[in-house]
C-alpha cells in the first residue's frame, strides 16, 4: 500500500518527505517495526514512543507519525515524517486503511457499560449463529472468528489487531460482528475508524476510576460511543440506569430502551427463578431461560433488542433466547453431591458484587458463604465498598486475594477490612491464600448453602509481582467436591 492511500483522512499538520512510497507494515510497538514499516510514535500512560523513532528508523521504518514536533528538528532525508494532533486517533483510521476498512463490510454492534458486556456480546453471537448466519465476537472471554477461537488479551484489542480480526471475519465470510467497547478502548482511540452499525449500553457503575480519575470522566467516555453513531445506526439503552438515557442524548441514531420496572419498548418481568433458570413475561410472551437474576433479565432484554434492530424475527428470538447458556464464569453453577451450590462470577464492582448477592439471596434456601477479593494496581476505593456490600449480603465472609499484581495482598486485604465495623470483621475470615479460601467455604457449606467465589470468573490465572501463575476458580471447587 502507498503511503498517501495509508494516511488518507487522517488530516496531518505538516508532512516532511515524499507520500510516494510503498509501505509493508503499520506499527505502534517498536519491537516489531521492519522494513519499510510505517511507525506510530503513541504516548502511552507509561512510555512514551516518540523516545524509539531512531531506534525505528535504524530498524527499517521509512515513515514515521507523530504529535510532538520537537522530533522535527533533525529530519533524515529518506524518512517521511507526518506530524499529527493526535497519534491515537492518527493510529485508529490507518488500522482501519490497512485493513481495508473491514468494518464497513459488516454488521458491527458494539458493546459497552461497567457489567453485562460480555453476556449481551456472546449471547448475541451466539444468538445470530443458531439462526443460520455466519458471525464474529470479540471479548474479554475469547474472541472467535466463526468457530475459531482466539485468546483475548484486552477487552477491546488495539486499532491494529482489532482491525485484523475484523478483517479475519470478514474474509471467512462472516455478516455480523459483535464486541466489548471498554472505556479505554474509546479513550485511546483504538475504534476510531470503525463503523458501528448499533450500540447497546448496559449499566453504569464505579469502575476503572485510576485510569479515568472521575466518574463523570469515565461516563462521558462511554458516551463517545453513542455521540459517533450515524443516522443509519440504532442504539439500545437501559432506563433502569439512570445514565441510561444519558448516553443517547444528542444520539443521531434511532434510540430504544429496556427496562424491567418502566414503561419502554422492550420490557419484561420474571414469574418463576430457580438456579436452574427464570420464566420470564417477555414482550408479552412467556420464554423460560436457563440464565438467573434481575441483571441477566436486563441482559437478556438488551439482546433482544438488539437482535429485533437487526431485523430477525421476534419468535425465532425468543425461541434461541430459551437455549442460550451462561458464559464462562458469568453467574456459572458447580454443584454439589453433599446438596450444596458454588457460584462462579467475574464480579469485580461493588455494583456486580451487589446484584449477584440480590440474585442468590432471592432463591436460597441455605446460607451463603461469599469469597471475594479485590486486583491489585486498580481502583483502591472500591475495596471497602465491596467488603461491606459483602459482608451485608452473606451469612459469612471470607477476604482473599484475587489478581495482586505489584501491590502486597495483605495490603488490599487491609484496604477490604477497612469497610468493616470491629464486630463485623470478628466474624469474617481473611485468608489470603485464594485456594485455601475456597477449600474453606467448601468445608463450612452444608445442604442447600451457596457459594459464591467472585472476582476472577473466566479467568484462569493469578498475577503475583508480574508473574502469571495458572489458576482457576472451577477447578479449585471441583476438586473440593471430588
Amino acid at each position: 500500500m502507498k503511503l498517501a492511500e495509508l494516511i488518507e483522512g487522517i488530516q496531518p499538520i505538516q508532512v516532511i518527505g515524499s507520500l510516494d512510497k510503498e509501505i509493508t507494515g503499520l506499527q505502534f510497538d517498536s519491537r516489531k517495526v521492519t522494513q519499510d514499516n510505517v511507525f506510530v510514535a503513541q504516548v502511552g500512560t507509561a512510555v512514551d514512543g516518540h523516545t524509539f523513532i531512531e531506534g525505528c528508523i535504524t530498524n527499517g521504518a521509512t515513515a514515521i507519525v507523530l504529535q510532538d514536533a520537537s522530533y522535527l528538528q533533525n529530519p533524515r532525508a529518506d524518512v517521511t515524517y507526518i506530524l499529527v494532533n493526535n497519534t491515537d486517533h492518527a493510529l485508529g483510521l490507518m488500522a482501519s486503511s490497512w485493513f481495508g476498512c473491514p468494518s464497513q463490510h459488516l454488521t458491527l454492534v458494539g458493546v459497552t457499560g461497567t457489567n453485562g458486556k460480555t453476556t449481551i456480546a456472546t449471547l448475541l453471537y451466539k444468538l445470530v449463529r443458531a439462526l443460520g448466519h455466519k458471525a464474529g465476537l470479540l471479548s474479554t472471554v475469547v474472541n472467535y472468528v466463526e468457530d475459531e477461537a482466539i485468546p483475548s488479551t484486552h477487552t477491546t484489542p488495539d486499532a491494529i489487531e482489532l482491525n485484523a480480526l475484523l478483517r479475519r471475519m470478514v474474509d471467512a465470510g462472516c455478516e455480523y460482528a459483535f464486541m466489548e467497547v471498554s472505556s479505554h478502548s474509546i479513550a485511546q482511540e483504538r475504534i476510531t475508524g470503525l463503523d458501528f452499525n448499533g450500540a447497546l449500553f448496559t449499566n453504569l457503575t464505579r469502575d476503572h476510576i485510576d485510569y479515568h480519575k472521575t466518574f463523570d470522566n469515565y461516563r462521558d467516555t462511554k458516551k463517545r460511543l453513542f455521540d459517533n453513531l450515524p443516522k443509519t445506526a440504532f442504539a439500545v439503552t437501559n432506563k433502569d440506569d439512570k445514565n441510561g438515557l444519558v448516553m443517547t442524548q444528542n444520539c443521531a441514531a434511532s434510540v430504544f430502551t429496556y427496562s424491567t420496572r418502566a414503561m419502554a419498548n422492550y420490557r419484561a418481568q420474571i414469574l418463576e427463578e430457580s438456579f436452574d433458570g427464570m420464566l420470564l413475561q417477555l414482550d408479552n410472551q412467556e420464554v423460560f431461560v436457563p440464565l438467573v437474576g434481575r441483571f441477566n433479565v436486563s441482559n437478556l432484554l438488551c439482546i433482544y433488542g438488539a437482535a429485533l434492530n437487526l431485523g430477525f424475527d421476534k419468535i425465532d428470538v425468543l425461541r434461541v433466547l430459551s437455549t442460550l447458556t451462561p458464559v464462562n464464569g458469568r453467574f456459572e453453577t458447580i454443584h454439589s453431591p453433599k446438596g450444596w451450590t458454588a457460584i462462579i462470577d467475574y464480579a469485580h464492582t461493588p455494583d456486580a458484587v451487589d446484584n449477584v448477592i440480590q440474585t442468590i439471596n432471592d432463591i436460597r434456601k441455605g446460607k451463603l458463604i461469599t469469597v471475594v477479593g479485590c486486583g491489585g494496581n486498580r481502583d483502591k476505593g472500591k475495596r471497602p465498598m465491596m467488603a461491606q456490600i459483602a459482608k451485608h449480603g452473606s451469612d459469612q465472609l471470607i477476604l482473599t486475594s484475587d489478581n495482586p499484581r505489584d501491590e502486597e495482598p495483605a495490603d488490599i486485604l487491609r484496604d477490604m477490612a477497612a469497610g468493616l465495623t470491629n464486630d463485623e470483621l470478628r466474624s469474617t475470615l481473611i485468608i489470603e491464600d485464594r485456594e485455601s479460601a475456597i477449600k474453606t467455604a467448601c468445608t463450612l457449606a452444608q445442604a442447600n448453602d451457596v457459594i459464591l467465589v467472585a472476582g476472577k470468573g473466566h479467568e484462569d490465572y493469578q498475577i503475583i509481582k508480574g508473574v502469571k501463575h495458572h489458576f482457576d476458580d472451577h477447578e479449585v471447587v471441583r476438586n473440593c467436591i471430588n
